[in-house]
């Protein structure tokens, strides 16, 4: 019997991963949500955040997500990404800038600001960040 599950990342872009794991994590709008071999199937939204996929060797790959579904099957995972990215692949200085001018125009509060893409913009950027510490935290346990 096997103690793996497929996992597919899609974005609009591309195929960014396909293999197998022995633990998914993802960011569900319920909360974050761990999938093993066997699991129960089920839908969800995904909010911005980061996906780990747990190897056979016990390594974590990190992902970002910005949004998109999860499709759980016993022995298949499919994250549809509105975007996605690997974690290595992210850009620090462009995220840290997204979030400075989404919360400098908050802070301004002006009428003319679309404040639901603002704050949506927002919580992709502090994501990302969160997405770069982590995988920063499994390169620096390796050392």
């Amino acid at each position: 019997m096997s103690m793996t599950i497929h996992v597919d990342i899609v974005s609009a872009e591309a195929l960014l991963h396909s293999g197998v794991a022995t633990m998914v994590f993802a960011p569900a709008v319920m909360g974050e949500v761990g999938i093993v071999p066997r699991h129960s199937p089920f839908l969800s939204r995904l909010t911005p955040g980061e996906v780990r996929i747990r190897t056979q060797n016990s390594e974590d790959e990190i992902f970002y997500v910005s949004g998109g579904i999860l499709e759980v099957q016993p022995h298949v995972v499919t994250i549809l990404a509105d975007t996605a990215a690997r974690a290595k692949d992210l850009d620090e200085a462009r995220a840290l800038e997204a979030r400075e001018r989404a919360l400098q125009l908050i802070k301004d509060r002006k009428s003319d600001i679309d404040y639901a893409r603002v704050h949506a913009e927002l919580l992709e950027a502090i994501a990302q960040l969160k997405t770069i510490q982590s995988l920063r935290k499994k390169l620096k346990g390796r050392v």
